[in-house]
């Protein structure tokens, strides 16, 4: 019986040593696990170094064990492996208990070692096989052998699954606690500790109640296993824990900035993007972003009131059982996603005095009052079916100013803002529609609109050439045009407001936006000159067809074109290119990439000194007493200029304004164009948003002084050019036949500096052509 015995186990350890023989050279090469390099994602964040959005499919920070707090790894050796750092890496005590299971248990896992752990997740699948596991035993010894215990423990402190798209504990700490993992407590880390086991079902925010339960069990097992005191254990079972839902992730709100940064950083690295753990660090201003998103949104809702109800979103069937109920509400408002601040809602009960909702999860809230007036015509009795709110009706609700709740409509409109320094081009804050998650197209930078009447400064800046002056006479009489001059249809335009004002100053026509003016101004200078002029500005010149249309702002324009466009006038007349990124750096904080701007330099001039000046003296009159008017009066500084603009149907809105230190430019309108409303304007609609969005922005920035070029002389209050300020100009012109001041000299024909050269015959030919102009 003994023999047979010794045979029996003879035979079993030379089968041992055959499985061994066969399985050891096939198991994967660990020598890569001692320069461990995990997934890691793509990091946006703001100049600031604040973090504003993440790519990658596992949300991970890798921290080196030296980095990772005692209390943390306490927690986990506690709970996971109090003797990894006296075994050789198998816990055969633990594997024979497995083992027994397996046999009595249909195969249920047993406790494994930390190393087992690492092998597993690393190298493994997580099926429950014997085969498996012997593969899992000879990879951890494997690994004891090449790595060290602190090299082995910091890799599953960094790999582990904690629920969440949360990868290891440092990633953790941030999703459920909003901090980084140096400043946990003990508790804490106790309840991270507590995740691997479940982590999508037990986690904190999944199932708090659950987490807890283990998170007690932890801290016992800290105690008894020496790491803590009992003092510490009892502060630490009674310490409240703080869960930051899931919902509020750190928000800059700038989607469509990280996603114009995602697609950069793509084009140059390709698919290592999102796993070689590249931090971007981008222009943007946290405070001016916020500020920016706010206002847009708040200017979109405004409009968004004076809209009329287009109805719910969508009707579902309510169940009579209540938990089929919330289970079919459940299921319905998973398909219609929060949008920011506007919540959607399952309507239980609805009259017109009260609706009754439920939220996902369950919560019902109540709206009563005033705060039905933007659904009020789907409640009434007579209301259309399509537009009626009734039991099973989904809609939108959002949160007002005094903590009650009232009922909204997702905007159908669309806008943007982006705002950036005008002396280097750094993009400071971008918005690129109401929200991303429903419409990801980018309006600032993809919408090709019409400019409206803010494009008519780049128009009056082209006429300073030509020996116009801010108190130029201008007749606003009406005009007509056949097609042979417009280049289609016959034309005969019109002011916004109707009707004509005669004679005025070119600075007055600016400030009134007077369509006539800016008309003749073009007709004087020709839309040939105009289009090559605007160039200077970075427009393109096939999107301006050189036609008297262009003086309206006919043409095609993105809301960060026009940004650039009007910052040459900010800064005193320098072209500056747009950008995002300041530098990429890789993990470990070593730079990749690094992006100083060149600043302003007689390199980049895009027009003279003093053509800058003399326009921004003109755009500080539309802020002050002009259809911008508004903004000076709210902000109560005289160092901003701006124009508005509105399309011909009122298509598009626009306000460009500026501070020297700022360019913001502001626009709304429809995706597929159509009229915003009869009255809407660019005054009435994105002036609004631009003054909400100043007042953070420019809040402490001192009053700039735009300093005086040379080659300008002030009289009567203007700003002329030098060769022009004693009759050299165009000075009194207008249609009803006012002769204009006779120049004593050519002089206003001439090239010089950022002159340009007159583009048909000679000094005096030109001249006469433009007087006829006005004559006519």
């Amino acid at each position: 019986m003994a023999g047979f015995l010794i045979a029996l186990v003879l035979c079993a350890f030379l089968a041992g040593l055959m499985a061994l023989a066969i399985a050891y050279p096939n198991l994967p090469d660990v020598s890569e696990l001692s320069h461990y390099r995990p997934k890691l994602p793509l990091r946006i964040y703001t100049a600031e170094g604040t973090l504003m959005a993440e790519f990658g499919e596992e949300r991970r920070n890798m921290t080196p064990i030296n980095e990772i707090p005692s209390a943390m790894k306490d927690a986990v050796l506690a709970i996971e492996d109090a003797r990894f750092y006296e075994h050789g890496g198998v816990d055969y005590i633990g594997v024979a208990r497995a083992a027994l299971a397996n046999l009595g248990r249909e195969k249920s896992q047993g406790a494994s070692t930390i190393t087992m752990q690492v092998a597993r997740t690393v190298y493994l699948s997580s099926e429950k096989t014997y085969t498996r596991k012997i593969y899992e035993i000879l990879l951890t010894l494997k690994l004891e052998h090449l790595l060290s215990k602190d090299q082995i423990l910091e890799i599953y402190m960094n790999q582990i699954f904690l629920g969440n798209r949360a990868y290891g504990f440092a990633a953790a700490s941030e999703t459920y606690f909003g901090k980084p993992l140096k400043d946990v407590t003990v508790a804490e880390a106790a309840m991270l500790a507590g995740i691997p086991k479940f982590p999508s079902s037990a986690n904190p925010v999944a199932n708090f109640a659950r987490a807890r339960e283990r998170q007690l069990y932890i801290i016992d097992r800290m105690e008894e296993k020496g790491f803590i005191s009992s003092a510490q254990a009892k502060e630490a079972k009674e310490q409240p824990i703080h869960i930051r839902p899931a919902s509020n992730a750190p928000k800059v709100h700038a989607e469509y900035v990280a996603e114009m940064v995602r697609q950069m950083v793509f084009a140059q690295y390709g698919d290592q993007t999102y796993t070689r753990g590249l931090n971007v660090y981008t222009s943007l201003n946290g405070t001016d972003q916020l500020a920016a998103y706010k206002a847009l949104r708040q200017g979109i809702l405004n409009y968004e009131r004076r809209q009329p109800y287009r109805g719910p979103e969508k009707f579902i069937e309510l169940p009579k059982n209540a938990q089929e109920r919330n289970e079919v509400i459940d299921d319905a408002l998973a398909d219609r996603p929060d949008i920011g601040d506007m919540l959607a809602v399952v309507v239980l009960e609805a009259s017109a005095r009260k609706v009754v909702a439920m939220r996902q999860g369950g919560d019902t809230i109540e709206i009563t009052g005033s705060n039905l007036r933007a659904t009020q015509s789907g409640l009434q009795s007579r209301a259309a079916p399509a537009i009626k709110i009734r039991p099973g009706a989904v809609i939108r609700v959002v949160k007002t100013d005094r903590d009650d709740w009232a009922t909204a409509q997702l905007p159908e409109v669309e806008g943007a803002l982006v705002a950036l320094d005008p002396r280097n081009g750094a993009v400071k804050a971008l918005v690129g529609g109401f929200d991303f998650d429903k419409n990801k197209f980018n309006h600032v930078t993809q919408a090709w609109r019409q400019p409206g009447s803010s494009f008519k400064p780049f128009i009056y800046s082209a006429a300073l050439e030509k020996g116009f002056s801010p108190s130029t006479m201008i007749n606003d009489t009406p005009m007509f045009f056949d097609a042979s001059v417009t280049g289609g249809q016959p034309w005969e335009p019109k002011n916004y407001e109707g009707g004509f004002e005669g004679p005025m100053t070119m600075k007055r026509g600016l400030a009134r936006s007077r369509n006539m003016i800016s008309i003749r101004i073009l007709q004087a200078i020709s839309p040939q000159f105009g289009q090559e002029w605007v160039t200077r500005f970075g427009f393109e010149a096939a999107k301006h067809p050189p036609y008297l249309t262009m003086a309206l702002g006919a043409g095609s324009v993105t809301p960060m074109q026009l940004a650039a466009g009007y910052a040459v006038f900010a800064n005193g007349g320098y072209r500056v290119n747009p950008f995002l990124i300041t530098r990429i750096t890789d993990q470990s904080g070593k730079i990749l990439v690094e992006s100083q701007p060149t600043g302003l330099t007689e390199a980049s001039r895009a027009i003279d000194a003093r053509n800058a000046f003399i326009t921004h003296t003109m755009l500080q009159e539309v802020a002050r007493s002009g259809t911008a008017a508004r903004a000076q009066a709210t902000l109560k500084r005289p160092d901003i200029g701006g124009k508005t603009g509105t399309t011909n149907d009122s298509i598009d809105a626009w306000f460009a304004g500026y501070q020297p230190t700022l360019v913001a430019i502001a626009w709304m309108g429809y995706d597929t164009p159509r009229n915003l409303g009869s009255r809407e304007t660019g005054g009435g609609l994105s002036l609004p948003i631009w003054i909400n969005f100043m007042q953070s922005a420019l809040k402490g920035v001192p009053v700039a002084t735009s300093p005086t070029p040379e080659g300008v002389t002030r009289m009567g209050g203007d700003w002329y050019y030098d060769e022009y300020a004693r009759g050299g100009g165009i000075s009194n012109l207008d249609g009803a036949g006012l002769e204009p001041e006779e120049p004593d000299t050519d002089e206003m024909w001439s090239q010089d500096g950022a002159s340009a050269a007159p583009h048909a015959g000679t000094g005096s030919a030109e001249r006469s052509r433009i007087l006829d102009m006005f004559r006519n």
